[in-house]
């Protein structure tokens, strides 16, 4: 297990990679298709990442994600405004996860032991989830305010 003098790269990686977890179930659920599909996708690049580089994988951060994935089903169900609101968290998670290529770019981009990996590509998918979870994101809030439900 990792813990206490963890490398900071690991510590950050396995923290994106909680958050894809959570982040995978989630596009299953508010933006079903292409777009989940890619979200999924993207947290296999990671594991990948994260082999290639040597770095663990964290089992108390993978299960604090698979406990948050628990809590978010139960405080979406419960809400009139779910949609919206997983729409917004999952476009928050993509932010991260944009942050998290460009950052892997900046720092990791010459490694030898990324070759092979798109960092460019990962960055520019990203972008285009981004602008598309935006399009779903006003749909949901039309549908929540502007048809007379506010």
């Amino acid at each position: 297990m990792l813990g206490l003098g963890e490398p900071p790269l690991s510590i950050y990686l396995n923290d994106h990679l909680a958050g894809a977890t959570v982040g995978v179930n989630l596009a299953h659920r508010a933006a079903p298709g292409a777009i989940a599909v890619e979200i999924e996708e993207d947290r296999d690049a990671l594991v990948q990442i994260m082999d290639r580089l040597g770095v663990g994988r964290d089992p108390v951060k993978l299960a604090v994600g698979w406990a948050a994935v628990q809590a978010a089903r139960l405080r979406f169900a419960a809400v009139p405004l779910s949609g919206l609101e997983e729409i917004e968290a999952l476009a928050l998670g993509v932010e991260g996860k944009l942050a998290l290529w460009q950052v892997l770019r900046h720092t990791h981009g010459d490694d030898p032991r990324l070759r092979g990996v798109d960092l460019d590509d990962l960055i520019s998918r990203a972008r285009s989830q981004r602008r598309t979870l935006e399009r779903l994101r006003l749909r949901a809030a039309d549908g929540a305010f502007v048809s007379g439900t506010a």
